[in-house]
């Protein structure tokens, strides 16, 4: 790959990522506007969540580099 594709390339990667971020962050907000009490546990689950999908982010990345 030339170095203008492996961007377009990587900027297609992490569209994925940031809409799986902002889906997890926006119902984690409503859930704890439904249930305030389980709200220690919501944001528990939402960081592992958001670490998950940034896993997918970083295999982007590096696959823009194992693929030049």
């Amino acid at each position: 790959m030339t170095g203008s594709i492996a961007t377009i390339g990587y900027a297609l990667a992490t569209v994925g990522p940031a809409l799986g971020i902002s889906m997890v962050v926006a119902k984690t907000q409503e859930s704890t506007a439904r249930q305030p009490e389980v709200a220690g546990v919501l944001r528990t689950n939402m960081f592992i969540g958001a670490a998950l999908i940034e896993a997918l982010g970083l295999l982007g990345f590096a696959a823009g580099f194992v693929f030049q």
